[in-house]
């Protein structure tokens, strides 16, 4: 069982939330800024530029979000410096390690959904149609498919190379549900 001990107040004021895709980041981000009173700016939204093309001012927009004193983000986008930025600075790293038979279906009624409806996500943009999983090698679901254990792998070298933040790895949404009441979020 993780450990669900409250952080200290003064632990809360710059957080990342990590892990694959579709297992609540974004959720919980904004459900931390809102409990303890910080800027939450999802980092998509900097990344994805009209057409799905990266923004080239991204990693100046995490700069300026990693210089404030009270943010949460997602950590994401490790082949950019943006992610660095953010990990020198933050002070909590709340990965959700939560398994495939979970992530993955929750992905999958999110990508529907939004692919059904049409639901603007950034900058204009919107899901693909779903048929476009059987060719697109950077649909989301199979980018999850790909880069699920990747957290996994990459922890030992955060662990090296962060010192300084306090990591809470939380596994099942029970978990998450239990640190999230012990941390008044």
């Amino acid at each position: 069982m993780p450990d669900i001990s409250p952080l200290p107040r003064d632990a809360r004021r710059r957080v990342l939330v990590a892990g694959t895709s579709g297992v609540g980041k974004s959720t919980l981000a904004r459900r931390l800024a809102a409990a303890w009173d910080l800027s939450y700016t999802e980092l998509d939204s900097l990344f994805h530029g009209s057409d799905w093309t990266p923004r080239p001012q991204f990693v100046d927009d995490v700069r300026a979000i990693a210089a404030g004193e009270a943010w949460v983000s997602e950590w994401s986008y490790f082949s950019t410096d943006a992610a660095a930025l953010l990990g020198e600075r933050a002070q909590v790293l709340v990965w959700l390690d939560l398994p495939r038979r979970i992530a993955w279906p929750r992905l999958l009624r999110r990508t529907v959904r939004r692919a059904l409806t049409r639901e603007e996500l950034w900058n204009g943009n919107v899901e693909p149609p779903l048929w476009t999983v059987l060719h697109d090698e950077e649909h989301i679901l199979r980018w999850e498919m790909r880069t699920h254990r990747k957290w996994r792998e990459r922890m030992p070298s955060i662990v090296r190379d962060y010192p300084h933040l306090v990591i809470v790895r939380l596994r099942h949404p029970r978990d998450v549900r239990r640190w999230l009441a012990a941390n008044g979020a």
